[in-house]
């Protein structure tokens, strides 16, 4: 399928992972970032997962680097201590009473994104610092919407995992072999207590999905 011209007929704009680097030389990646332009000169509501939130990044002038090491399994990610964060990341997520400063999360990635001006990072790991961003707007209205840019994939289901995990055996090998565990886990740990960990994480999706729907309901 094409990459779309004009983002005109699009409430919201969603870009997801893969295999490939945002410094690829493929021909559709240009005008995924012209897309992406064009969307937020719209107002169109723009969210990347991965891949995604480094086309993102890409698309609004910061650098897509490598990574010191590949994040591949489950791991920790740290809110931000800031008003844009806790807006996103509401502390409700953990329960009444319940204050939430971290969250687990899905990784497979090796590059990394720097924030774009006017970023504000939501989001943290030990293994890379950029996990996530929101970039604040508001239309010729005065209407507010964002842009969600996410290094870690918050939309994993157990059989996406699945075949990941058994797709990717030889990646996670050889990063086991080069630097041991810790940012990559083997498979077998990857896939420990896979449903609870998803509907975990679905919960936090969720949420972030919802937050980032109000932008585009403003239109509709």
């Amino acid at each position: 399928m094409p990459v779309p011209a004009d983002p005109e007929a699009y409430a919201g704009i969603c870009l997801l992972g893969g295999e490939m680097s945002v410094n690829d030389d493929l021909p559709w990646i240009p005008k995924v970032l012209e897309l992406a332009r064009a969307a937020d000169a719209q107002g169109v509501p723009l969210i990347g997962h991965c891949l995604g939130g480094q086309l993102l990044a890409r698309a609004f002038g910061a650098a897509v680097t490598r990574n010191a090491v590949k994040e591949i399994g489950w791991g920790s990610v740290q809110r931000a201590d800031n008003a844009v964060a806790h807006d996103w990341v509401r502390d409700g997520l953990g329960g009444e009473g319940r204050v939430i400063t971290q969250f687990t999360t899905f990784q497979w990635h090796g590059d990394t994104f720097a924030l774009p001006p006017d970023a504000t990072p939501i989001f943290s790991s030990a293994y890379c610092v950029n996990q996530g961003y929101v970039i604040q707007r508001r239309d010729g209205q005065g209407k507010p919407y964002a842009h969600l840019g996410m290094q870690c994939h918050v939309e994993m289901e157990p059989v996406l995992v699945r075949s990941w995990v058994h797709e990717g055996a030889a990646e996670i090998a050889a990063e086991l072999k080069q630097h041991g565990p810790g940012a990559t886990q083997a498979g077998t740990e990857i896939l420990r207590d896979l449903e609870a960990r998803c509907a975990a994480l679905s919960r936090v999706a969720g949420q972030l999905y919802d937050r980032w729907m109000k932008g585009v309901l403003r239109i509709l």
